[in-house]
């Protein structure tokens, strides 16, 4: 009797955990529809089959929730790249003007050129950036499609490298779904041998 009970929860466990491993991988597979032609039925993987409506979802919510253009444009104007952009352009006007000015003029003077020219790159540059970054962030606004380009991304990518992905990061997770289909089928499969004795 003992036998007969363990082995209907082996059976229900074996089944319980196949299920659940074949559900986990209909996920992604198939990737292309197949047609059952003798009753009609179309077989296609959930993730393939709604990869527009799940592209354009994420799309959505990164762009509405995440992030978007004028953040994007706002941080690489933050006051730390800021000072870095401003050194950059007093050093390049610096090399400039002490290259490009005639030998003749003496360095003492190229240098005073350079210091002049200089603070007034430490006057200016705040409002120019400032200017820049309205404009940018306008025509931005204009040009750029921030969900448009994540949704083109996401539907470009190869599903069978998603699915690798997916797989590799959520492995103990999916293990887990796997061995709990084991648990309830081995319950079930208990049941189901007590309920045959009651019966019969």
């Amino acid at each position: 009797m003992l036998l007969k009970f363990a082995f209907m929860g082996l059976v229900g466990a074996g089944i319980g955990w196949f299920t659940n491993r074949i559900a986990i991988r209909m996920l992604f597979r198939p990737q292309t529809p197949i047609r059952i032609p003798v009753i009609g039925l179309t077989i296609q993987g959930l993730i393939p089959r709604r990869r527009r409506e799940i592209a354009g979802s994420i799309g959505e919510v990164v762009d509405r929730e995440l992030v978007s253009i004028e953040e994007i444009v706002l941080s690489l104007a933050a006051e730390k790249n800021r000072e870095e952009i401003i050194e950059a352009i007093k050093e390049k006007v610096e090399d400039i003007t002490k290259s490009s000015l005639p030998g003749l003029i003496p360095v003492y003077i190229k240098e005073l050129i350079a210091d002049y020219i200089n603070d007034i790159v430490d006057e200016q540059a705040n409002m120019v950036i400032n200017e820049l970054v309205e404009n940018i962030i306008h025509k931005a606004a204009m040009e750029m499609n921030l969900r448009q380009m994540i949704e083109d991304k996401i539907n470009q990518f190869d599903l069978g490298k998603l699915e690798d992905i997916i797989l590799s990061v959520a492995d103990r997770e999916l293990k887990h779904i796997e061995y709990l289909g084991a648990a309830i089928g081995f319950v079930i499969g208990l049941a189901q041998a007590t309920l045959v004795y009651l019966v019969l």
